[in-house]
């Protein structure tokens, strides 16, 4: 076994750890814009609608002039109710309702629009479910669904007293108006969450995903560097014997003094080792993450 093997492990874990997480679908897509979209204010959110478009990420208050109230009398600017049903591991939407009226953010005393007809995936709020069976509402789901069918009714909504982060692209409207919107292919996104709270809803239909692909990018990482240190190491010491007019054994030579094979004689070590400190990687990244709270914006 050579450094090549550790090599090849270490491409094939980040892979693995990239499909994993590309398994989530648009919520990875979310959850990267979260983290990583720059912040303005709703003023420089304003002036950058009349420059080249830009995705940024916008705070404030959510505000509007006609609300609706829930069952709870709580004032809302947008509910949207999806029935789903469960295929293989996903839940899909059949049936989606969703009242809205016009709302902006406001920070002080400006604010901006908000098009709340562009946000689809991107809204990521706590959730309210109730899950049931198809047979509970047959009339909202496709003719041919068994009856017995897991199903679930999720409600999300959006009040005009909470406090909201926006992502999109800040667009002159026509009656001169600033709104944000998605565009430059990405999503308008809009939660009412703290970024690592958010980043908790979106994982919260494949829970494990997470963890598995970041075991398998530490993985990757650790047998990758293993594999170009060894690759060094080889090639450096390959040109020092080349260099010597009498080279000396190798360190796993059997001819060498006092030293054994190496990992070379003991494939299974060196593969634990690798796992081994992977897995010690991951831990202590998890560690420091719940430490420390995760990423702040």
């Amino acid at each position: 076994m050579g450094p090549l093997l550790f090599i090849a492990v270490g491409l094939v874990a980040l892979a693995t750890g990239a499909l994993v997480l590309r398994s989530l679908g648009s919520r990875y897509r979310i959850g990267r814009l979260l983290a990583a979209t720059p912040s303005v204010s709703v003023a420089e959110a304003r002036e950058l609608a009349g420059g080249p478009a830009r995705y940024v990420a916008i705070r404030g208050r959510i505000d509007a002039a006609d609300e609706f109230e829930d069952d709870n009398h709580r004032p809302l600017v947008l509910r949207r109710a999806r029935i789903q049903l469960r295929q293989g591991g996903d839940w899909v939407t059949v049936d989606e309702h969703t009242d809205a009226v016009a709302f902006q953010v406001r920070e002080g005393l400006d604010s901006i629009g908000i098009d709340h007809a562009a946000i689809d995936t991107g809204l990521v709020v706590v959730p309210r479910e109730s899950v049931g069976r198809a047979g509970d509402a047959m009339d909202r789901v496709p003719a041919d669904t068994p009856a017995d069918a897991p199903m679930r009714l999720r409600v999300e909504q959006v009040s005009s007293v909470e406090h909201a982060m926006v992502l999109g692209v800040p667009t002159s409207a026509g009656d001169e108006s600033v709104r944000m919107t998605a565009g430059l292919g990405r999503p308008l996104i809009l939660t009412t969450l703290e970024t690592p709270e958010a980043m908790r809803i979106l994982a919260a239909d494949g829970p494990r995903r997470p963890l598995i692909a970041a075991l398998a990018f530490a993985l990757g990482l650790v047998s990758l560097t293993i594999g170009v240190v060894w690759t060094f190491l080889g090639v450096v010491t390959a040109t020092a014997l080349a260099a010597s007019p009498v080279p000396s054994a190798g360190g796993g030579d059997p001819r060498s003094s006092g030293q054994g094979p190496g990992l070379v004689g003991d494939p299974l070590f060196a593969v634990a080792l690798v796992i081994g400190i992977a897995l010690a990687t991951t831990v202590a990244t998890i560690g420091y993450v719940r430490l420390t709270g995760g990423r702040r914006s």
